[in-house]
């Protein structure tokens, strides 16, 4: 595995050995041709725009944001620009404040951003105020206000530009695989983001990792559409570069649909966030639900094949036809609505329900998850495409090149404790905060170890491959007024499982039994009541009725007995509202831009119905 190469090469290698005339693109609005760069037109924009770069006075080790609801190859060509010249990039969340912004830009030092369509400019712009070291805010998109992005790129004469060529080369060949490639501020739950300092082995070396773990053939299609302020969908961009695949830009909420990108890109693959398969598994359900006769009773009957799926099963004799049956009138449908092609998707950034992997999986849609951190650029571990090499309710195998090991303490089961990190791919710290990074960065045993905060074990397969288990994180663990530890994550995961519940977060630290947090499902709510002849009016009403309190109550009784008596949930309130990532109302967002849940907040705004159910 070669991890002595710098970010960008990937890039011009691929325009050299295997050019593509799609190479990066994107639909600027609906209804309008798709626009792409070929891989030697993004070569071309990464020219013009180093010398624009130059041309600003920056140099390296000088940082310059950038801030984009939708990746397209503008932003692809400047973060290329931006590495060759070992300028640090600093990639924000468009979900943020403008107080936020103003602390990222703050504290690294930018002194350029450049920001994508609605409200970016004006949220960056309120944050300049206070922002000394920021210069210009440059825009991707037409702006009243802001220049253009490739305005930057001066109008010289032949001899100028050649030396300003030659002075990119020597740059160039200065920045060396363990220079500084980014910033990237993770969103936190509390408190201000730290900025994780990533150089371009710790990046790279995830690249190549990937490069054997992953069918990504050159000439394949993948869809990008999530933020590259995360690390994941970052890495995962510079293996697209690097395997020679075609990559779209689009939203998430493009996707679907008969007009949506999946079915009009056809992609080979994509990676997405776990809430996004649950989305796409409830409108799966639902429609199912709402068939009638014996359409009804088929895609019931499917689903319960689904249920008793297991990576590397084959089955035989009568199994077998029964699964060839539920795949040509179920199960290839899902394929279709997916465009047909997919060869595999990626899900990482927190735990993907069961119920969900052995659905798009029972399906032929191969869905594998991994385990990673921002600190850790991102992967640690990752079920493989490959037979033996997955098992269902784990994170995967050890990637090659990282060591991993579970640091136990009495708070945990036998085999269970804190799992520990090393490997190239392990930032240098966390910028301009040495003390927060000695919290995570341990010396051990003469290793530089990174402490993940994350409980679990390493459990082996019947095939003899060990895996990794997460089963916790551990600050999160909660310990009630008795005295025993709980850990919230697998049981809010089983009630998300079920169609009647959207969002669920587990309360009792400190406090003598545990209880549940539950925003509903409307949808599958809604045809719940239908069914049940109850007459639907708002959501805040209808989770007040007696028989759907009833219902949820049952839900929570079926759960139960899976988790020890300490874990099991005693009480619950019903929530009408979504938690989301960001609010317009001036109220704080529940949700991390990486989809967290952010406890304390939750705790705070909900004060009221926690004390009523301990009343």
């Amino acid at each position: 595995m070669n991890t002595d190469k710098r970010l960008f090469d990937y890039i011009f290698e691929q325009a050299k050995e295997r050019p593509l005339d799609q190479a990066f693109g994107h639909q600027p609005q609906k209804g309008v041709p798709w626009t792409y760069y070929s891989s030697q037109q993004m070569v071309d924009k990464i020219n013009d725009l180093s010398r624009g770069l130059l041309h600003l006075g920056l140099r390296p080790g000088d940082r310059v944001g950038t801030v984009v609801y939708k990746t397209t190859q503008e932003w692809v060509a400047l973060d290329y620009a931006m590495l060759r010249l070992g300028i640090i990039g600093v990639p924000m969340y468009p979900t943020i404040s403008a107080r936020e912004y103003e602390y990222i830009i703050k504290e690294a030092g930018v002194q350029y951003c450049f920001v994508g369509e609605g409200d970016l400019f004006d949220k960056v712009n309120t944050a300049k105020v206070q922002s000394p070291s920021l210069r210009t805010i440059y825009s991707f998109v037409e702006h009243p206000i802001a220049p253009l992005w490739d305005s930057i790129v001066p109008t010289t004469d032949a001899t100028t530009q050649e030396d300003m060529d030659d002075e990119i080369e020597r740059i160039s060949k200065t920045i060396r695989p363990d220079d500084v490639a980014t910033f990237i501020y993770t969103s936190g739950t509390t408190g201000n983001p730290k900025g994780v300092v990533l150089t371009h082995r710790n990046i790279v070396f995830n690249v190549e990792t990937m490069r054997i773990l992953i069918p990504i053939k050159a000439g394949m299609r993948a869809l990008s559409f999530l933020p590259v302020s995360h690390i994941f969908e970052r890495a995962v961009l510079y293996a697209y570069t690097a395997y020679g695949a075609s990559v779209s830009f689009t939203t998430p909420d493009r996707l679907g649909g008969d007009g949506g990108d999946i079915k009009g890109i056809k992609p080979h693959f994509f990676s997405a966030v776990p809430r996004l398969l649950e989305k796409v598994y409830e409108k799966i359900v639902n429609k199912g639900m709402e068939a009638k006769g014996i359409k009804r009773s088929i895609f019931t009957w499917a689903m319960e094949l689904a249920d008793q799926w297991d990576f590397d099963q084959k089955p035989s004799g009568f199994a077998a036809i029964k699964w060839s049956i539920a795949d040509k009138l179920v199960f290839s449908k899902w394929r279709a609505a997916l465009g047909g092609n997919l060869v595999g998707i990626i899900t990482g950034a927190s735990a993907c329900p069961v119920v969900v992997m052995r659905a798009f999986n029972a399906a032929g849609i191969l869905v594998r998850e991994g385990y990673g951190m921002t600190e850790g650029a991102p992967a640690f571990t990752f079920n493989r495409f490959e037979p033996g090499g997955a098992m269902m309710g784990s994170v995967g195998q050890i990637v090659d090149g990282v060591e991993l090991r579970i640091e136990e303490a009495p708070d945990f089961r036998p085999g269970e404790g804190e799992i520990l990190v090393k490997g190239p791919n392990i930032m240098d710290g966390y910028y301009l905060q040495p003390e927060k990074t000695e919290e995570v960065i341990k010396y051990i045993d003469g290793g530089r170890w990174l402490c993940t905060g994350d409980v679990g074990m390493l459990v082996k397969a019947p095939n003899g491959n060990t895996f990794l288990k997460i089963t916790d994180r551990k600050k999160e663990l909660l310990k009630t007024s008795g005295g025993k530890y709980v850990a919230p994550a697998p049981i809010e995961s089983m009630l998300r499982e079920h169609r009647l519940v959207d969002q669920a977060m587990i309360v009792g630290d400190n406090l003598k039994f545990v209880s549940a947090l539950i925003v509903p499902a409307e949808e599958g709510l809604r045809d719940w009541c239908e069914k049940n002849q109850i007459g639907w009016t708002s959501l805040p009403e209808v989770i007040k009725h007696p028989k759907v309190l009833e219902r949820y109550n049952m839900l929570i009784e079926r759960i139960n007995p899976t988790f020890s008596h300490a874990e099991q949930v005693k009480k619950f309130a019903l929530l009408p509202n979504t938690w989301e990532a960001v609010r317009t109302d001036g109220t704080v967002a529940e949700l991390t831009p990486s989809m967290k849940i952010k406890r304390r907040v939750i705790l705070e705004k909900f004060k009221v119905e926690i004390d009523g159910m301990y009343a």
